[in-house]
């Protein structure tokens, strides 16, 4: 028979093991309990992705793909900075002071849209980020302010790898319909009759940027502005070159074995 001071301290222990139970676990019941075990197995593992790739190069193409494939949320920082305007969220209104009076937003402004954003539901599992960081500064701040907020870290860098001159044949044979935003290429997407959208037979337009000698300036400036950047996480092992100049599945294929990883 268990002594007075015996059945005390196992009384005090089951006591103690009860109290810290988180609340709603101590409330829940077994079969919410493995319900809530087998969603979380079968969650997709928690991913940070950031892609890099100039205009052209397939990002447009396989982020949607990698977004629904592990439910990720897609943070293009351009749309994001339009989207917080729009809104007048805080940032929004500090992003639109400085763009009226024609200055650049800040680093601070950017990690803030990006901060409001990775703490909605959209992005529980995970983000893909586009378009940012553009500097080795704006890396060390952005792994700052993902530390700070208790949201892991980047866990995947993609490049994608386009020749300069493939990019140059890409871009300059858009055709765009403006009305609608229909695009085509003279070369890869040509329209059924050359010059007009295949639904209204209204004209077609290059976009004024759409021309070899732009195009090469702003390659050439993505390049040495990239550089750094990619040899920043590829220090941490976490960069991935990938061979951007085939057909999307084959691409797709080599993103999805690097994001198993």
């Amino acid at each position: 028979r268990p002594s007075r001071l015996g059945s005390a301290f196992c009384t005090h222990r089951a006591t103690r093991s009860r109290s810290s139970m988180p609340a709603d676990l101590a409330r829940a019941s077994t079969t919410d309990l493995l319900a809530e075990l087998k969603r979380r197995m079968e969650s997709p593992p928690k991913k940070n992705i950031i892609l890099v790739g100039p205009p052209g190069s397939g990002k447009g193409t396989q982020a949607p793909l990698i977004k629904d494939k592990y439910k990720l949320c897609h943070l293009a920082t351009g749309d994001l900075l339009r989207a917080a305007v729009a809104a007048g969220t805080e940032m929004g209104k500090a992003a639109k002071e400085v763009m009226e009076k024609g200055g650049l937003v800040s680093d601070e402004i950017v990690i803030g849209i990006i901060k409001d954003n990775i703490s909605t539901p959209d992005c529980g599992n995970g983000f893909i980020l586009d378009g940012f960081p553009r500097t080795v500064v704006q890396a060390e701040k952005l792994d700052g302010m993902l530390t700070s907020e208790g949201v892991g870290h980047i866990d995947h860098v993609i490049e994608f790898k386009v020749p300069d001159a493939t990019l140059v044949e890409r871009i300059c044979g858009r055709l765009i319909h403006p009305a609608s935003g229909r695009s085509y290429h003279e070369k890869f997407h040509p329209p059924k009759v050359a010059g007009k959208d295949d639904e209204t037979g209204e004209p077609l337009v290059k976009r004024k940027d759409d021309n070899e000698e732009t195009l090469t300036k702003r390659l050439d400036a993505f390049h040495k502005q990239t550089k750094p950047v990619v040899d920043y996480y590829a220090k941490q092992g976490l960069y991935s070159p990938v061979d951007a100049d085939r057909k999307a599945d084959s691409v797709s294929a080599t993103i999805a074995a690097i994001l198993a990883k």
